[in-house]
């Protein structure tokens, strides 16, 4: 598990499912759930483990505060949490949400497997019980301070310049010390920002762009743009 967005009043960890094929000196890996941390609240999407894959079934699972939300498998379900801090969106009758926290960003997902084409050009050398069913992620914050940290985080930091090439997998791009968590709803990664309760003044982001986090067939893990 990795931090990817460590702020004031939000966090966001993502946890990684993969493989390493037999010779291969690094694991292939996508990204199976997200844990989101935002004021006194926690709030989870993950893809369930799939043998095999079939878009008539829908493979989203939502918690909010330890509970399981159950959305409605048709492509106008909408669900919001009691106080609407949190509202799921159907995109498609399955495998697609998005998802809005409020005043804090919205979160388009995907559900999709690796295909057995996918697996037969990279040679993931995926098991007949498990089609690693994963996340396909577009973020949008509306507001971060200018010391938010995380894998993805630190790169929306004023004076960001990447340290590797475009196209490294992320928990090697911002280094596997800085961001491990011992949870999905962890905040103990060594560069932890998330303090919800503090009422420290903070020079903010206002105007951020999009991220887009997908997987990268080529080299594993997921890339955001």
């Amino acid at each position: 598990d990795f931090c990817l967005v460590s702020d004031r009043n939000l966090h966001i960890n993502a946890h990684f499912i993969g493989k390493r094929p037999e010779g291969r000196t690094r694991d292939y890996t996508w990204v199976q759930a997200l844990g989101i941390m935002f004021d006194n609240h926690k709030f989870s999407v993950a893809a369930k483990k799939v043998a095999k894959w079939d878009d008539n079934f829908d493979q989203l699972a939502f918690s909010y505060d330890g509970r399981e939300v159950i959305l409605p498998q048709n492509a106008s379900s909408t669900w919001t949490s009691s106080e609407a801090e949190v509202i799921i969106e159907r995109l498609a009758d399955t495998n697609s949400v998005q998802i809005t926290i409020d005043r804090t960003m919205t979160l388009s997902v995907d559900v999709v497997p690796i295909t057995e084409k996918e697996d037969k050009v990279h040679s993931y050398e995926i098991p007949d019980d498990d089609c690693f069913a994963h996340l396909n992620l577009q973020f949008k914050f509306f507001e971060l301070s200018e010391t938010v940290e995380g894998v993805l985080g630190k790169t929306y930091q004023p004076d960001f310049k990447s340290p590797v090439k475009s196209g490294v997998p992320m928990p090697i791009m911002g280094g596997e010390d800085m961001y491990r968590v011992s949870s999905l709803f962890a905040t103990d990664c060594k560069a932890s920002k998330f303090t919800p309760t503090s009422g420290e003044a903070v020079q903010v982001l206002r105007q951020v762009q999009n991220a887009n986090c997908v997987s990268t067939f080529s080299a594993g893990g997921i890339v955001c743009r």
